[in-house]
Parts: C-alpha cells; structure tokens; sequence
C-alpha cells in the first residue's frame, strides 16, 4: 500500500514514533558473503536513530537533506528519496515525516545506510502498530533501502544492523548470534573516505569474469578463514582469531579492494603489539579495525592517532 493509497484520510495518533539501529564490524568474510559464504560480523551501537510521525504528505530528512516523495515517482527522485519509498511500500505504509540521524561516519564500511534503513523501518513499525496495523517484520523493509543504495546487498549490515552483537551470517539464512570464549576488544580507525559498496562489489565481479580461477580461490580461502574464526571466538583463542584477520586482510589486497593506507594502518596496528587487524567493509578506503589485548590497546590507539586516525573503541561478548 502505498502512502497515495491511504492519503491523509488515515487516522494516527500526532505522537512520534522512534528507532534505532546498530552500526557494524565486519571481523571476517567481506566480498565471499555476497557469494554465499558466511561472514563474522560485530555490531556498533549507535549507528543512527530516526523518529516517524504520521502525516499527509511523505518526507524524509536526513541529515541537513530535506527528500519529499511525489505519487507518481518523479524522474528526478533523489536516492534516499527512493530508498525511503522502497521501504515504505515494503511495510504498506501510509504517508509519514521522518527524520533520521547518523551517529558513525557514512560511506567508510560502518553499515550507515543500513543503520538508517533499519531505524526508519522500526520506527515505522512502531506507527503501525498504534494505528492497529499489522507490523510486518522490518528485515525485508530494511533490506530494500539497501538495495536502492547497493544494488543486490547481501543482508550482512542489515543483520547487524537490527540484532547488533556478534553474528555469524550467511545470504538468505537467519543470522546466528556468537558468544565469544573472551570478550573481543577491537579498535576501530576511520583511515580514508569510503568507496562506493556497489562499485567495489561490481569490480569484484569484473575481475571475477576474467579470472575466474584465482578470484574463487580467493574467495573459497577466505570462506574457509571464517569457519576457523568462528571456533577462535567462541572458544576466546585471540591470537589464532587474529592471525586469521590479517591473514583475511592479505587475501582482500589480492581481491583489488584495499588501499596504500588501508594498508599502512593494518601494519602500524600490527607493529603496534595489535593480535591481528584488517579492513573492514567493502574496501576501496574506509575503515580498519585492529583485535588487541588490554595490555597494547592503549599502544594501538596511540599509533593510530598519531597518524592523524580517528578511533572507537568496541568491546564485544
């Protein structure tokens, strides 16, 4: 149902309906989950929050951005313009005002867009609900923002993004939730801007058609680094688990998506005493994260911001 199906006829209470959702880590599996491997992910909290509230006409306000949808589409539609229509018509909703609000850089490998499309969608929910609408399950809404953004996502940051904690995910399964051996601690550096998702994935595919043979082994490899981490986790062993990130790390600079200082951030931490470290996302620029013990956390975070890098500091399990 879409919002010119119910109009401004609808009766809703005048309050404001709020959501939010978790950020997120990739610790393993980048690019081999959008081929069906699985993927070790940890969520961030406080990725974004949105507040709804029903209205007569559709608007979106994101950050200082101001989208209003039109029934018919209009040509021009802005991306996060058609995002939000994606999802609205994935929950049948009616017209509605929202406002949605980022807590963690967007564009560097964090799951922002996720992180909004899932706040919107449970804030959305939460509308429904008070107009005694059924409440559909906001995965799928979530899922279609992303897909305006991403092309064919894989559901990775949708799943962090709406559970948080410690995931194992694979494309078209339920996410199951890890609980770590130890508690990870893990850094986290904003180390250059992000590339597109879906240019770094469409790129991937290029060099997968023209190499066949070296890209699937590739991925298969790092496939097989996932399955190994997920025991590490659960059995708290951070030295094996960390050697597995930066072996991870090594197999996506041979897949084209890391960076010179993707790069020279994974070996400052390393040089650093981190256990292990990476690039977390999509690559192309973005974000590292470093797994270290309490002993050389503050060392980590020392060198990395010696280097200009802005950190966060995540403890997951």
């Amino acid at each position: 149902m879409s919002g010119s199906q119910l109009g401004s006829d609808s009766t809703a209470p005048a309050a404001v309906y709020r959501g939010s959702a978790a950020g997120k880590v990739i610790l393993l599996g980048e690019h081999a989950v959008v081929y069906g491997s699985r993927a070790l992910v940890v969520g961030l909290e406080h990725g974004a929050e949105a507040e709804v509230r029903a209205a007569s006409v559709t608007e979106l306000v994101l950050g200082a951005e101001q989208h209003r949808l039109e029934w018919p589409p209009q040509p021009a539609e802005s991306l996060p313009a058609r995002a939000f229509r994606a999802l609205l018509e994935a929950l049948s909703a009616p017209p509605v005002q929202a406002e949605a609000r980022l807590a963690i850089p967007a564009g560097a490998g964090l799951g922002a867009s996720a992180a909004v499309g899932v706040a919107l969608a449970r804030a959305v929910s939460r509308l429904l609900g008070a107009l005694r609408l059924p409440e559909p399950p906001i995965a799928g809404a979530a899922l279609a923002w992303e897909n305006v953004f991403h092309g064919n996502a894989s559901g990775v940051d949708t799943a962090a993004a709406e559970h948080g904690g410690c995931l194992s995910f694979r494309r078209g399964e339920p996410p199951r939730a890890l609980c770590p051996g130890r508690p990870l601690e893990l850094i986290v550096a904003l180390v250059e801007p992000g590339a597109s998702t879906l240019h770094m994935v469409e790129g991937v595919a290029q060099r997968r058609s023209m190499e066949p043979a070296r890209v699937n082994g590739l991925l298969d490899s790092i496939a097989a680094l996932v399955s190994d981490a997920e025991h590490q986790i659960e059995q708290g062993k951070h030295a094996e688990l960390g050697r597995l990130m930066t072996r991870n790390h090594e197999l996506l600079v041979q897949l084209g998506v890391s960076t010179p200082r993707l790069d020279r951030a994974v070996h400052t931490a390393l040089a650093s005493g981190a256990l292990g470290a990476k690039l977390t996302g999509a690559g192309g620029g973005g974000c590292a994260v470093a797994l270290v013990d309490r002993g050389v956390h503050a060392l980590v975070l020392e060198s990395w911001r010696r280097e200009g890098l802005t950190c966060w500091e995540k403890r997951a399990g």
